[in-house]
C-alpha cells in the first residue's frame, strides 16, 4: 500500500504539491488524474524517492522507498519510457537492470515475451517507436515481479491493440492483489480501467473516491423524453414542472428532465394522457464529470486564433464565402464545377484562327457574306485535273487571281510529268550480252 501524509513540495516560490494526503490500496487499479501542471509527476517522483518532499512523507508498505531492502524487487515503475541508452538492445537494457537487482537472466526473456518484444529483443532501442518504447518501459517495471507498480501515461503511443493489452494487464495485476497506481489523461480509458480515483488540481486533493461515486457527485443524471407532437409535449411539461421536475427542451424536440425518477415520469405522463415515444435514462461520462470538477484548476487555457495580420482582405464588393450546406457530414460530396456555355465540364473557348491560320487575325466571314479577299469566279469552269494520290495536306492556297488572268492560267496543263523511272538492273550497257 502507498500512503502519503501532508505531502508538500516547493521549487523556490512555486508550490507544486501542497498538503496532499491519500492512500493507494492493493487489489484495485487506482487512477491518478489532474490537469497539466497539477503535480502528478512530482508526486510520483516523491513516492519513488527521486524528489525529497519539503514537508510531509510518503511510504510504501510502511517504509520510505529509499529504506526498502532491494526496492526493485518490491516496487516497479514507469515514469519515462525514453530513459534508455539508445545504443543498447532491449535485452541488454533489461539484463543490466536484472543484474543490478539480483534478478535471474531468464526473467528478462520472460518479460520480453509478456510485452511482445521477443522478436526485437536484440535490436537497439534507439530505433524503437514510441509504442515499442512504452512496452520496454513496462517490461522494466515488471522485471522484479513487484507487489507495487506505478505507471505514468502507460498507453502513450500505443495502438488500439496495445491499449487493450495494457488495460487487461492492469486489471490482471490488481486481481493478483498488487497495488496498481496509474496516471493518465485519457478519461475514456480510465473509465474502463480504474476502480478508484485520486484527482488533484494545482497540487491539492480534489477527490478520493470510486469511479461511480465520482461521476455521480460531479454530474447530474437526467431522463430524455419524446412525445408525438407539440401539444402533448406542452401538456407533459406542465405536469412535470408541477411535480417538481426541471424540464429543458433540446434542439431535436425532446425534453431533458432532472429531479424526477423514471417511474415517476411515466406515471405523470399516464395521468396527463400523454403518449411517450421515448423515455430513457442518461448518465454523464467520466470525462464530463472530470471537466466539471477541474474547470477551475486548469492553468493552461487555449484562446481563439484571431489570425491577426494573416487574413487577406477581400476585394471591394466581394461577399465572404458562404458555408456549403451539409459539408463535413457523412455522405457529402463536393458539387461539380460550374457549367461553361451551357455544357458541363466544357473546355474554355480558344481564339478563332484568322484567314491564314494565325490566331488573332481578322475574323472569318459569316455564312452568306462575300469574302473580301477572294476575286470574282471565272467565266468558264477550269479544266479538270486528274486525281492525285493521297498525300500530306497541301499548304494554304494563295488568294484568287483577278478574273482577266483566270482563263489563261486555266488553259495551262495542270498535270505534272511523270517522274523518270529507274532503268532495270538487266539493262546495264556495261554488262556483256550474255549477262543481260
Amino acid at each position: 500500500m502507498i500512503e502519503a501524509v501532508g505531502l508538500t513540495k516547493r521549487y523556490g516560490a512555486k508550490t507544486a504539491v501542497y498538503n496532499l494526503s491519500f492512500q493507494v490500496r492493493p487489489g484495485t487499479v487506482t487512477g491518478f488524474l489532474g490537469p497539466n501542471g497539477s503535480g502528478k509527476s512530482t508526486t510520483m517522483r516523491m513516492i519513488l524517492g527521486l524528489d525529497n518532499p519539503t514537508s510531509g512523507h510518503v511510504t510504501i508498505g510502511g517504509h520510505p522507498y529509499r529504506k526498502l531492502p532491494n526496492a526493485p524487487r518490491q516496487v516497479g515503475a514507469l515514469l519515462d519510457a525514453k530513459a534508455v541508452h539508445g545504443g543498447r538492445s532491449a535485452r541488454s537494457h533489461l539484463l543490466c537492470l536484472a543484474q543490478l537487482s539480483g534478478i535471474p537472466a531468464r526473467r528478462v526473456d520472460e518479460v520480453l515475451g509478456v510485452v511482445g518484444l521477443q522478436d526485437v529483443a536484440r535490436k537497439r532501442s534507439k530505433g524503437f517507436s514510441l509504442g515499442m518504447g512504452q512496452r520496454l518501459g513496462i517490461a522494466a517495471a515488471l522485471l522484479g515481479d513487484p507487489q507495487v507498480l506505478l505507471f505514468d501515461e502507460p498507453v502513450n503511443g500505443l495502438d488500439p491493440e496495445g491499449i487493450l493489452w495494457v488495460r487487461n494487464l492492469m486489471k490482471s495485476l490488481a486481481a493478483e492483489g498488487r497495488t496498481v497506481f496509474v496516471s493518465s489523461h485519457l478519461m475514456s480509458e480510465m473509465a474502463l480501467t480504474a476502480d478508484h480515483l485520486i484527482v488533484i488540481g494545482r497540487g491539492q486533493l480534489l477527490a478520493d473516491m470510486s469511479v461511480k461515486d465520482f461521476i455521480s457527485a460531479n454530474s447530474a443524471d437526467f431522463a430524455r423524453v419524446r412525445t408525438p407532437d407539440t401539444e402533448q409535449r406542452e401538456k407533459l411539461t406542465a405536469a412535470l414542472s408541477e411535480a417538481g421536475g426541471q424540464v429543458l427542451p433540446e434542439p431535436d424536440g425532446a425534453l431533458r428532465i432532472t429531479g424526477l425518477p423514471l417511474p415517476r415520469i411515466s406515471d405523470l405522463a399516464h395521468d396527463a394522457d400523454v403518449r411517450l415515444w421515448e423515455l430513457s435514462p442518461h448518465q454523464a461520462s467520466l470525462e464530463e464529470a472530470y471537466m466539471r470538477m477541474t474547470q477551475a484548476a486548469v492553468d493552461y487555457r487555449s484562446t481563439i486564433d484571431q489570425k491577426e495580420g494573416l487574413m487577406q482582405p477581400l476585394p471591394p464588393g466581394t461577399q465572404p464565402p458562404m458555408p456549403v450546406p451539409g459539408q463535413g457530414q457523412p455522405g457529402w460530396y463536393a458539387p461539380p464545377p460550374p457549367q461553361q456555355g451551357g455544357q458541363p465540364f466544357a473546355m474554355p473557348q480558344l481564339p478563332q484562327p484568322g484567314p491564314y491560320g494565325a490566331p488573332g487575325g481578322p475574323a472569318a466571314p459569316a455564312p452568306g457574306q462575300p469574302n473580301p479577299y477572294a476575286g470574282q469566279a471565272p467565266a468558264t469552269p477550269p479544266a479538270q485535273t486528274p486525281a492525285q494520290p493521297a498525300v500530306a495536306p497541301a499548304a494554304p492556297q494563295p488568294p484568287a487571281q483577278p478574273a482577266d488572268r483566270a482563263p489563261a492560267e486555266s488553259a495551262a496543263p495542270a498535270a505534272e510529268p511523270a517522274a523518270e523511272q529507274p532503268a532495270p538492273a538487266d539493262a546495264d550497257p556495261t554488262k556483256p550480252e550474255d549477262a543481260r
